[in-house]
């Protein structure tokens, strides 16, 4: 028998797509459901703290401050992870590394639900933030990379869908075990646990997906390429492949050696559109309605903590099918269209929202202001919730298309650190009056809408070695 010069982890993925291959042919189903796996953890890792967070406070006899640090240290390791996967993604490639962020979601995830005080829960909510950070950054380029162009919004947005996934799941594990203390384990316990269960499925999906063939291309590998191009593309011909092969392969060799240096000085408008997007998307509040929505219900209008979940609950169900809305349409309609008119929704119902709570009477404004926070959701879902994600896995050139999408991602976990951390702040700020904090938010919707306008490209329909010709400095 010939000798291999394969890794061990290697051999288990080939010896795992052999085995698979031979009874459950890889489609492009399984291919980008299991690709944008990530996305349900990212989702589910953020969700299921809103729920826990009370309960570990009075199981830990933690101050307002340590709870809202356990919270928040999630997106310190986020924010890590996202900035550092990019470049070791286009070193060793997005496949690898997708199943190296499964072992971190399942340490971190195990750690979670076997804490046993403050400091082993921010140890392992900043594991679980690595992780988190990097499927964030490593998914959205993954799925553009094996995507049709004419197809790629609408793929590419299963990462967000995944996202609202796993976000509403989180939502069901809270109600499922809260008050639960299944053979003499804490509920909160069981809720932090469940997501070893969503995490075993990304590692199982990761070993046997193939490599992005843009990646092997770049390493020369373009034999492997094609063979993967063909897997993926079963409904065109082999003419066709080569063709797209042959542009892949044209734009490839005019590229220079990625790194940060090569990231600045020849992708500047793809990193101000990426990192001015993101930033916007986190400045708009919509982490804030997902950390922070129970609270807000109880304290604001004096909720209990059973009813103020089930709120969530419902936002979860209107975000997660307002995204599969997204999902359908996300081709149909231009990229900047799409998020101006999320931005105007988002505007107008927040506006709507802020006066109300200010000049009404509040005891009689909780089902109202329910409304309107779904409308917001639905204008956030339709848009900018989706098509951020999409863009910074499109406008980057393929040399620097990792470590630009860590960049992109980064600035989204630091954006959403700042609205994590200053929220509450905010709403005792105005003395528990949510019209303080979405009016915040509605300002910084308005702003997105001249931001796009100009400096976010249009990316519907061309391939991304064309996104990269037109965005190059």
């Amino acid at each position: 028998m010939a000798a291999t010069n394969n890794t061990p982890l290697e051999q288990v993925e080939k010896d795992l797509e052999r085995g698979f291959s031979t009874r459950f042919p890889l489609n492009n189903g399984f291919i980008f459901t299991f690709g944008a796996l990530g996305g349900m953890l990212f989702g589910f890792d953020t969700g299921i703290i809103s729920g826990v967070s009370p309960l570990i406070e009075s199981h830990f006899q933690l101050n307002v401050a340590q709870t809202g640090f356990i919270t928040s240290s999630v997106l310190i390791g986020s924010c890590i992870g996202a900035l550092s996967i990019g470049a070791l993604s286009d070193r060793f490639g997005r496949k690898k590394l997708l199943i190296i962020s499964a072992f971190l979601f399942l340490l971190g995830s195990a750690l979670c639900a076997s804490a046993t005080g403050f400091v082993m829960m921010v140890v392992a909510r900043i594991i679980l933030g690595l992780a988190v950070g990097a499927a964030s950054a490593l998914t959205p380029a993954y799925l553009a990379e094996l995507a049709l162009k004419e197809r790629r919004g609408s793929l590419s947005t299963l990462f967000q869908l995944m996202v609202t996934l796993g976000i509403l799941l989180a939502y069901a594990s809270n109600l499922g075990f809260l008050g639960r203390h299944i053979a003499v384990i804490s509920d909160w316990r069981w809720m932090l646990g469940s997501a070893l269960i969503p995490a075993l499925l990304l590692l199982i999906g990761g070993l046997m997906l193939p490599e992005s063939p843009r990646y092997l291309v770049s390493k020369g590998d373009e034999r492997n390429a094609f063979k993967v191009l063909t897997l993926i593309r079963s409904d065109v011909d082999q003419a066709q492949i080569q063709l797209e092969l042959d542009d892949i392969k044209a734009v490839a060799a005019q590229d220079t050696k990625g790194g940060i240096k090569e990231l600045f000085r020849i992708a500047r408008p793809a990193l101000l559109a990426a990192v001015g997007l993101m930033l916007f998307q986190q400045f708009v509040g919509i982490n804030s309605v997902i950390y922070f929505l129970p609270q807000v219900f109880i304290k604001g209008f004096g909720f209990g903590e059973h009813e103020a979940i089930w709120v969530s609950v419902g936002i979860g169900v209107v975000n997660f099918l307002a995204t599969i809305i997204a999902v359908l349409v996300m081709d149909k309609f231009p990229r900047k269209a799409l998020l101006v008119f999320g931005s105007v929704v988002m505007a107008v119902s927040l506006i709507v929202l802020s006066v109300m709570n200010f000049a009404g009477n509040v005891t009689l404004l909780a089902m109202p202001t329910m409304v309107l926070i779904g409308v917001y959701i639905l204008g956030f879902a339709l848009s900018w919730g989706p098509i951020a994600w999409v863009l910074i896995g499109e406008i980057f050139p393929l040399s620097v298309r990792g470590i630009g999408s860590s960049f992109g991602s980064a600035a989204n976990w630091v954006g959403n650190f700042v609205v994590s951390q200053f929220f509450l702040v905010l709403l005792a700020v105005f003395r528990n009056n949510v019209g303080g904090p979405f009016a915040i938010f509605a300002v910084f919707a308005v702003l997105s809408i001249p931001f796009v306008m100009r400096f976010v490209p249009e990316t519907k329909g061309k391939s991304l070695e064309e996104i990269e010709q037109s965005m190059v400095c």
